[in-house]
């Protein structure tokens, strides 16, 4: 099957239009800083509540009052279905203890990829996309589905057409999008769904100044917003030199804006997928050429406390696992790669983010599918550099 996320219908799916990264190769080898980080070993644990249900790509944050507020894709049957929804839980002990998840979003389409971020005022914005991609499974089981659900396949495939029954079909097209979610009491209530201006895993990210900055894709192109108003509006700064692809970004300690994007590296699209990034030194409105990071995917990127730039990536080859690298200079490097697991069943994992807490040490979140399931759950690792 399709391993990357499917955006829109699926007669959306066609080849990604070309950005800048068409002009020209990046180099051959990544932005390598020589530094060699060793860990000691993580905490390592299961957070998620509901064991016959499969999640999938959560985005962890921490709040200024220290709590953890996680979102993720709940309510699953497999990696695309017509179920999912946006769930939402939170942990006020450093991850020790984790909330009963709530939903935040249940449409009538698939809700995919979930990301979350507090803006300087305090306000808290949730990001997903609904896809009907599943129809390209339900209208040809034999592809993926009968693999996966045995001889469940009919009782399956019964459900997942009653759900399809539920409205009609312009309703269901209607649907498909990127939205946002805002929450301007610590995550008590949250606001109706507002479209966004396109999409990434791991959602929109505050800058210092108080604005919020979106490096998203919206199936067509990879492009950089800029929000005044916590998420309510958006103002377009420029195409970004990658095709339609999953990104994320961060602000860096000099004011330098950091792009993470999953993307091939050749200018014609072929390649295996990796992590290039690119960088802005004037506030987003021009943008370096793409350049290596990391043959896992995709990132997440955090600013430590010191500084340090984080990016954590999930590898989907074996040794399927979950994968870091740090940065001193404002991502002009990378260090080499460390590995937090090295334990996957199989490809089906990652889409980590990382949140610090107060006393320094890191809580990395992901999804994996374990051994003899297709169920996959929520991992948590906590660890310190």
């Amino acid at each position: 099957m399709r391993r990357l996320p499917l955006l829109l219908a699926a007669a959306t799916l066609a080849a990604p239009t070309l950005g800048l990264a068409g002009d020209a190769a990046p180099p051959a080898r990544p932005l390598a800083s020589g530094e060699v980080i060793t860990i000691a070993p993580p905490l390592l644990r299961v957070i998620s509540h509901e064991p016959r249900l499969y999640h999938g790509w959560p985005t962890v944050a921490t709040a200024r009052d220290g709590t953890l507020h996680l979102a993720y894709s709940g309510g699953r049957d497999w990696h695309v279905c017509p179920f999912g929804r946006v769930d939402y839980m939170v942990s006020r002990d450093g991850g020790a203890t984790w909330s009963r998840p709530r939903t935040l979003l249940d449409s009538v389409t698939d809700d995919r990829e979930a990301g979350i971020a507090q803006t300087r005022s305090g306000a808290l914005l949730v990001s997903t996309y609904t896809s009907i991609a599943y129809r390209q499974h339900l209208e040809a089981p034999q592809r993926a589905l009968a693999g996966v659900f045995g001889s469940e396949l009919d009782a399956t495939l019964a459900r997942w057409r009653v759900a399809e029954s539920r409205v009609t079909e312009d309703v269901r097209r209607a649907d498909v999008g990127h939205w946002l979610l805002r929450s301007t009491d610590g995550g008590l209530t949250w606001s109706e769904r507002r479209r966004a201006p396109g999409y990434a895993p791991h959602g929109p990210v505050p800058l210092a100044d108080g604005r919020v900055f979106y490096a998203a894709s919206d199936g067509k192109r990879s492009a950089a917003f800029l929000s005044s108003d916590d998420g309510l509006t958006w103002t377009h700064l420029a195409d970004l030199p990658f095709r339609a692809c999953e990104l994320h970004a961060v602000e860096a300690a000099d004011g330098t804006l950091v792009v993470h994007a999953r993307d091939r590296p050749a200018p014609d699209g072929r390649g295996k997928q990796v992590t290039l990034q690119s960088r802005s030194r004037d506030g987003g409105r021009t943008w370096s050429a793409p350049q290596l990071v990391s043959p896992a995917y995709p990132s997440h990127l955090l600013r430590l406390r010191d500084g340090a730039l984080l990016a954590t990536f999930g590898r989907r080859e074996t040794p399927f696992g979950i994968r870091a690298a740090l940065s001193r200079d404002h991502g002009v490097s990378w260090s080499e790669e460390f590995a937090l697991t090295t334990d996957g069943a199989s490809w089906d994992l990652g889409y980590p983010a990382t949140a610090q807490l107060a006393d320094g040490s890191l809580v990395t979140i992901w999804y994996e599918v374990p051994r003899g399931s297709h169920l996959a759950v929520l991992r948590q690792a906590k660890w310190r550099l």
